[in-house]
């Protein structure tokens, strides 16, 4: 039976300005910002971070794992997420998630966490060093960032398998999640030139498989970092993906894949749709054509669409809802949501973009380049243009264009401020969380699988959360209710 498919999204922000235009220097003022701001300098513990490890086995010979930067700026926040620099972008990972709603709401709360740093950062600056945030995908200049989803996987699961199955998934959804693109950043995206592309991401994949997320990105990434019970659990890290502003465009996304992964772990992967015999070169042509219509040979002789490989995993997913009920996902309510919105999107890209232009952001951005393109008579590759597709990802109320265009919204605004400051309560990240907000002048370091404690006497201790579905609410709050000390809650915890 497949386990729960415990997920939730990383996000890398675009951000311009800062001292001397240096990024690391302006997404480290962002992120201390929004620290001092919520009263948290809980470090990260980098304990038990191993991403040199392969899921194939194979020793990286070709390859290189992500460095570690330990030296940057990182904290944890009371909701159970992480806030800290990677590489040159301050980075939002969002605390697990029991279902795709739920990981939306943790992602729309990491937007606001964002915004909410953004104005203390700049109250500190002279305006010549104002920084803006941007959630988005790449800096038109070559340069691309990564919006990377998580899922909890059976170790039963062969990872050949995994390939098989989500590679079609992979190089095709873009056509309902991808963010939109004016023109292109790379060698093959130049050839090609493009006035507009689906996906901001799918021009800078260069592999079908690899260990890699900066360079030679593959469309599917081997880290084998469980942050859990290695022998139980694999954590399947999801880097072809775009940021998007569409509220339900990320449920879709975390929803179909959470729900064909389900159905991998419980009915193998033969009933998948046969992969391209080139996804590299798939994922790019889907993306340069916004007629849908591109076509690619597959390792059955068939030539399909994305179009096409959507419509076949939509009733492959389907088909096992009906059987099997989507438990693992989300209940029944939410499952019946992700497929309902899945084939409307799907439908809607195909036979009338305008009628889902309020879900699907790249549809939504394309109305909008359109639009000023026909109005000032602009040729295809203007600059302006390009600017307005940077104006969409705009984390600024009153300058986001992705606020403007009417995006549906499943959430509402208390929600979201909710969740800013207060974890799940269906994930071990409650228990992260509530030790953050309960008992900050005790805890050394934490991180995805332990908080560390120190009492001020004695050696630290670690309290070990191996298992995402252990540490919720329903197991430890009213332990945590009781126990106005750390000191308490490790004795309780001993007894």
């Amino acid at each position: 039976m497949a386990i729960a498919k415990v997920l939730g999204i990383e996000t890398e922000y675009g951000i311009a300005g800062g001292p001397d235009m240096d990024p690391i220097t302006a997404s480290s003022i962002i992120v201390n910002a929004y620290a001092q701001q919520g009263r948290t300098r809980i470090n990260w513990d980098f304990h038990g971070e191993t991403p040199e490890l392969d899921a194939r086995g194979l020793p990286g010979l070709t390859s290189f794992a992500p460095v570690v930067e330990t030296h940057l700026a990182n904290t944890v926040l009371t909701n159970g997420a992480r806030l800290y620099v990677d590489h040159a972008h301050p980075e939002y990972s969002s605390p697990e998630c029991r279902s795709p709603l739920e990981a939306t709401l943790f992602d729309l709360a990491g937007e606001e966490v964002m915004r909410r740093a953004l104005v203390v950062a700049n109250e500190t600056l002279d305006q010549e060093y104002a920084i803006t945030l941007y959630k988005n995908n790449s800096d038109g200049k070559g340069n691309s960032y990564g919006t990377h989803e998580n899922y909890l996987v059976s170790r039963e699961v062969d990872f050949s398998n995994v390939i098989r199955a989500m590679v079609p998934h992979f190089v095709s959804r873009q056509i309902i999640v991808g963010a939109g693109k004016v023109g292109s950043e790379t060698d093959h995206g130049h050839d090609a030139d493009p006035a507009f592309q689906l996906s901001q991401r799918a021009e800078f994949f260069e592999e079908v498989v690899g260990l890699e997320t900066t360079l030679k990105r593959p469309i599917i990434n081997t880290r084998d970092e469980p942050h859990s019970d290695a022998e139980r659990f694999r954590r399947l890290h999801v880097i072809i993906g775009d940021a998007n502003l569409s509220q339900v465009a990320t449920f879709v996304k975390l929803g179909s894949t959470a729900l064909l992964l389900a159905a991998l772990e419980d009915e193998g992967p033969e009933g998948f749709p046969s992969l391209p015999r080139h996804p590299v070169r798939a994922v790019r042509a889907y993306s340069l054509d916004t007629s849908l219509k591109a076509v690619e040979i597959c390792e059955d002789n068939l030539w399909r669409s994305a179009w096409d490989f959507q419509d076949q995993l939509w009733e492959l997913a389907t088909a096992y809802v009906n059987k099997s009920g989507g438990d693992a996902v989300g209940d029944e309510a939410e499952v019946t949501m992700i497929l309902s919105q899945w084939r409307e999107m799907l439908d809607g890209v195909r036979d009338d973009p305008e009628i889902v232009a309020d879900r699907v952001d790249w549809v939504a951005k394309q109305r909008i380049v359109n639009g000023i393109r026909e109005r000032y008579d602009l040729d295809a590759h203007d600059a302006k243009l390009r600017a307005i597709d940077l104006q969409y990802h705009d984390l600024r109320p009153e300058k986001s264009l992705a606020q403007r265009v009417g995006l549906k919204s499943l959430l509402r605004v208390d929600e979201v401020r909710e969740a800013v400051h207060n974890a799940p309560r269906t994930t071990r990240a409650y228990f992260r969380g509530q030790c953050v907000a309960r008992y900050p002048d005790q805890i050394a370091a934490a991180n995805w699988d332990s908080v560390v404690f120190d009492l001020g006497e004695g050696p630290l201790q670690r309290v070990p959360m191996m298992d995402p579905l252990r540490g919720t609410a329903a197991l430890t709050e009213d332990l945590l209710e009781v126990s106005s000390t750390a000191d308490e809650l490790l004795q309780a915890l001993d007894r």
